[in-house]
């Protein structure tokens, strides 16, 4: 069938990229779904950063690619061997396709499944197979989703059937920005009643771990931002702590506005400085965890010494560090349930044809969950 949708030929154009036009949209071909493939028509597409990180090359990609993979979609084709989705079906798509079957999946750490990181660094879906394409040449899909178009035909595993009572703007916030923010909470450092804890940079992933800290209970919450609207927002939702790091002198300042150290620190911002800020606010034994992806060449570097005499820890955490499967559906009752109110982070909708203009939105640093409404 023929579609129209995103594709990014190049990385690393210059912004304003309402002017430099990186995303184009075109008519591709889209190729009916293969074995334990289903044809999905997305309705909603989030803009995130993991997108933006490919078009400035932060993330470097194979191209030519449709980019996109936080989505709210309907199945409206499946493949044989699909059994767990049928006509009708609203998903999300995550963007680790899961096998199942390697040593990361059967361990209970599907983030980590070995096909599927293989699959989306190649550019292709689960099974190897390219269902993209343009003149004949094979056009590379993003994450095992590439959602930024009118439909797509995606993995069974890089889908999540979800309640249908959610529109699919809320829906499609669960496939990445909770389940990576929330995730990382509830998952990585298991936030517990009492505890503090500070987020650094309130994005869409950012926001979301400070919706989950309320949620579980932590005494202390620091919200950390370069905008002080953001910051205001965080307040609302329940942070006690706001700082702009612009505004403070030195480290000492930072710990006394923050009102001391806190047990686990989180960096959602994508950058040594960040990161730097989480680990400078984590207290001795405390647990400072990143899901930022900068460039590759970013290194941020830990005093030995201290690592090992305050016994602190640092780790990472991708895909929120838990099941897919079961995260985003616990995640939307405790949302309908009023304990995890995310449409607080709804930003502006644009359209597949103003999506530069989007991403620009996004690269300011001053927008919410930004999204594409396709249908």
């Amino acid at each position: 069938m023929k579609i129209r949708a995103a594709i990014l030929r190049e990385m690393g154009r210059p912004a304003p990229y309402a002017d430099s036009h990186p995303l184009r949209i075109e008519t591709v071909q889209l190729d009916a779904p293969g074995a334990g493939e289903v044809l999905l028509q997305i309705k909603v597409a989030g803009l995130c950063h993991s997108d933006l990180s490919v078009i400035n090359g932060d993330r470097p990609r194979v191209m030519p690619m449709v980019l996109g993979h936080e989505s709210s979609a309907e199945v409206v084709d499946v493949g044989p061997d699909v059994h767990g989705l049928q006509r009708g079906d609203h998903v999300v798509t995550i963007f680790v396709p899961t096998c199942g079957r390697c040593q990361a999946c059967i361990s209970g750490r599907p983030a980590l499944c070995e096909p599927g990181a293989k699959a989306n660094t190649e550019g292709t879906l689960l099974s190897g197979a390219q269902r993209l394409s343009q003149a004949g040449q094979p056009l590379n899909h993003h994450l095992g989703v590439s959602s930024f178009a009118e439909y797509a035909v995606v993995s069974e595993a890089s889908c999540i059937k979800i309640h249908q009572e959610l529109s699919h703007r809320e829906a499609a916030l669960f496939g990445c920005a909770v389940l990576t923010g929330a995730g990382a909470m509830i998952n990585t450092a298991r936030v517990q009643p009492g505890d503090t804890g500070a987020i650094v940079g309130l994005g869409g992933v950012g926001l979301s771990a400070l919706l989950a800290t309320v949620a579980a209970g932590a005494q202390r919450i620091v919200a950390i931002d370069l905008d002080d609207n953001k910051l205001r927002l965080a307040k609302t939702l329940g942070a006690t702590h706001t700082l702009n790091p612009r505004a403070l002198a030195n480290e000492s300042e930072m710990l006394e506005a923050a009102g001391g150290p806190v047990d686990f620190a989180y960096d959602a911002a994508a950058g040594s400085a960040a990161f730097g800020t989480a680990y400078s606010l984590t207290r001795r034994g405390g647990l400072t965890i990143s899901s930022g992806l900068p460039h590759p060449s970013a290194r941020f570097s830990l005093p030995l010494a201290q690592l090992v005499a305050d016994e602190r820890h640092v780790c990472g955490s991708y895909l929120g560090s838990g099941v897919p499967a079961q995260d985003i559906h616990r995640f939307i009752d405790l949302y309908i349930a009023g304990k995890l109110p995310v449409d607080q982070l709804l930003g502006q909708t644009f359209t597949l044809d103003t999506i530069n203009e989007g991403f620009d939105h996004l690269a300011s640093g001053a927008g919410l969950r930004d999204a594409i409404a396709l249908s």
